[in-house]
């Protein structure tokens, strides 16, 4: 699934949508030696991305529970090699649904966007400048402008240090940017321009694709809710309790007040500086209506409550989202 702003939910859909044809080994190998094939088919199709270690730990688990008998087996058929690939390949899938990542192709056009504009240029080096002049003395040393490439980082088009060093390193070397010769603000813009100019033009030959700081609320905790009739009522309890506590306040501004109060536990973004959020729980709440709160009973109010993350789910699945992490 795709979003706006170059950026691409990676949602398990893309593990799904074609026939699977693994490439296996020849001869006998063990579980783990197979799952390094099966995570190299994913990465292909996966826009080249190599999965975190907790989520393709988490599909292993999906697929063959706790411990190592899998990984310490030996297979050697090719059919049952090709099914086990298969099986992981669709637990990745499963897992992503419920966990989605957000990824970008850095091809420089961010950065171009900063270099082709002279006022946005001015403004972003002086931020970053009085960002990293913590003594406010008006200079920086030249090696600073690793740390201000590392601040830019995905968000603003520049690559992370972990795991392309050799490649932002080169550059900054090739630019002397390097060392403690200290700069005052108009060097350091001068320097950071040679410098972004050089990586734009890099990443524009060969873009690297990077997953971004970003969670998707695509609606999945709630649909294991509504799954799971034991975890649902369990839920519903708990807010039956937190509604009959809280007094005050008209019904549908109750109703949201309970939602957000209990967002992480049902996947809800927040709705400080996001408008999209904002927008959702608006739409999803202006039409409850009204009804007797003091006489509201348990039924009615899981009634009302399933309802309502019914019509969240399919707004979420329709329109996921994006949270930066540790919102």
């Amino acid at each position: 699934m795709a979003t706006g702003g170059g950026l691409t939910i990676l949602d398990g859909s893309q593990l799904r949508g074609a026939e699977l044809h693994p490439v296996v080994p020849d001869g006998a190998v063990t579980g783990a030696r197979l799952l390094q094939y099966a995570d190299s088919e994913a990465a292909a199709r996966l826009f080249g991305i190599v999965l975190p270690e907790s989520l393709r730990s988490a599909a292993r688990r999906r697929m063959v529970g706790d411990g190592d008998r899998f990984l310490e087996q030996d297979f050697d058929d090719a059919d049952s090699m090709k099914r086990k690939v298969c099986e992981y390949l669709l637990a990745l899938a499963d897992e992503l649904a419920d966990n989605p990542l957000v990824i970008s192709a850095l091809d420089g056009s961010a950065l171009q966007v900063f270099l082709e504009d002279e006022d946005d240029f001015a403004m972003l080096a002086e931020n970053l400048f009085t960002d990293l002049d913590a003594d406010d003395n008006g200079k920086l040393t030249k090696k600073e402008i690793q740390n201000a490439l590392a601040l830019m980082g995905p968000e603003m088009g520049v690559p992370p240090f972990s795991g392309y060093s050799d490649l932002l390193n080169n550059i900054l070397k090739k630019h002397g940017a390097e060392g403690d010769e200290q700069l005052g603000q108009a060097q350091f813009a001068q320097l950071l321009q040679l410098i972004l100019q050089d990586l734009a033009d890099v990443l524009a030959e060969k873009p690297i694709v990077v997953i971004q700081n970003v969670k998707v609320a695509n609606g999945s905790k709630i649909k294991l809710l509504l799954n799971n009739e034991e975890l649902l009522d369990r839920e519903i309890e708990s807010m039956f309790e937190d509604w009959n506590a809280k007094k005050h306040g008209g019904y549908k501004d109750r109703l949201q007040e309970l939602f957000k109060a209990k967002r992480l536990e049902l996947g809800l973004p927040p709705t400080e500086s996001n408008e999209a959020a904002a927008y959702l729980y608006d739409q999803v709440f202006s039409g409850t209506g009204e009804v007797d709160i003091e006489d509201l009973t348990r039924d009615a109010f899981q009634a009302i409550v399933k309802d309502l993350m019914k019509k969240i789910v399919d707004r979420l699945e329709e329109n996921p989202i994006l949270v930066e992490m540790g919102s």
